[in-house]
């Protein structure tokens, strides 16, 4: 053979194997051992005290996955509590080899990633995100293991009427407090939605809305207390919750009880670290870790070596949606033995989890990608920790009502 067409065969040799190289990566990712998530929080901006909450969730998840048999490698992004940024870090974690998305707390955020993973045929899995939207637009690679804005609500309203029987405290009149960022206003409109057919035994006299980057709520707080209502009902983040209380405890503004039928702020630890016992009595009735489930027990237990400075009571909301949303990919990835997107978002919506952290029935999807499943429980701030206070089979601690005078608190 000459070495004229000794380069030849060689030469269509390469090409040949090129042309493999470029059709392989189909062939290995459908063959992967592992399941590579990209895990998108708001970890900086006017979101982070919760993004970073969740990504120690996050941190502490390996342990407990690898446990469970499952196989996993955790790619953790900051999307900078920015919708652009999110859009741009989502391209990115998936042309960079990512299988499926996790996050991202926030509605906004979350829908800006939808789009991407949508387009991109790659799912996402969504740990923390209310907006009812998300599940309404007819997304096809998306699921949402938490509760809409509507059945927080619900929910919430629900259990305020029984922890006031369960406490023989009576509400006679309610205002409802929100900021009016996306969240807010969306909780606004399921509670105008909602609220006239709970059957409530009270009304709500006003509803107020603020901007969560007012330097203080004064003037939101002398309505209230020209109105003086026994019962504050708040939808915040943690930056507004203090600012929140420090006008009431300004103007000594003391209702019977505040409680927020399903929103974050009051049980995050920059809550508790600005308010310290002021920070005591508030209610919140939302899903919550189940302290008797042996996989939150597991959780909590590596939480406290992957975040040794940080409080498992206070992140195990956010820390357990988040392992849960990582458990939904994983197991769907054990099942269906690949990472191509489609194949793999159908086991996605074919998961069912007995055991897992949050409180309810199994981790299931209804056609449109929602768990209706989730169960709601009413946790009080004692002794600057959540505990869950309500019902009975998964309380960890008794209600206290009426809220303590603000007064004589140490």
């Amino acid at each position: 053979m000459s070495q004229t067409s000794r380069f030849s065969l060689d030469r269509r040799s390469l090409l040949g194997g090129a042309a493999s190289l470029l059709a392989a990566p189909a062939l290995v990712r459908a063959q992967a051992k592992v399941l590579k998530i990209a895990v998108l929080l708001p970890r900086s901006g006017l979101y982070a005290q919760a993004g970073q909450s969740c990504h120690r969730g996050a941190l502490a998840a390996p342990k407990v996955l690898a446990d469970l048999g499952y196989a996993v490698e955790l790619v953790h992004v900051d999307i900078e509590s920015n919708a652009d940024t999110a859009r741009t870090a989502a391209e990115k974690a998936i042309t960079e080899g990512a299988n499926c998305i996790v996050g991202a707390f926030d509605s906004g955020l979350t829908l800006a990633i939808a789009q991407v993973c949508e387009q991109r045929q790659v799912p996402l899995v969504i740990n923390i995100a209310a907006a009812p939207q998300i599940t309404e637009q007819g997304y096809k690679y998306l699921v949402r293991n938490f509760q809409t804005g509507g059945q927080l609500v619900t929910n919430g309203l629900r259990l305020i009427k029984e922890i006031s029987a369960a406490t023989k405290v009576e509400f006679k009149s309610a205002v409802f407090v929100h900021a009016n960022d996306t969240f807010g206003t969306a909780q606004r409109g399921a509670m105008d939605a909602i609220f006239p057919k709970a059957d409530m035994p009270f009304p709500i006299v006003e509803s107020i809305s603020y901007d969560p980057r007012a330097q203080d709520l004064s003037v939101e707080v002398t309505k209230m207390r020209g109105i003086n209502p026994d019962l504050v009902m708040v939808v915040t983040r943690a930056g507004d919750a203090i600012k929140l209380v420090r006008d009431m405890v300004r103007q000594r503004f003391e209702p019977k009880a505040i409680i927020s039928p399903g929103s974050p702020g009051l049980y995050d630890e920059e809550f508790y670290q600005a308010l310290g016992p002021l920070s005591d009595g508030m209610m919140f009735n939302l899903p919550w870790a189940n302290p008797k489930s042996p996989v939150t027990q597991a959780l909590e237990a590596s939480f406290k070596v992957a975040n040794p400075n940080n409080r498992f009571a206070v992140d195990s909301f956010n820390a357990g949606f988040t392992l849960e949303a990582l458990m939904v990919a994983a197991d769907a990835f054990k099942r269906a033995g690949t990472t191509d997107g489609p194949t793999l978002m159908e086991a996605v919506r074919k998961t069912k989890i007995e055991q897992h952290v949050m409180i309810g029935g199994p981790i299931a999807f209804d056609a449109k990608g929602q768990n209706t499943a989730i169960g709601t429980a009413v946790v009080q701030n004692q002794n600057q920790t959540p505990v869950v206070v309500y019902p009975a089979d998964v309380a960890a601690g008794t209600p206290a009502l009426p809220l303590a005078s603000w007064q004589g608190r140490k």
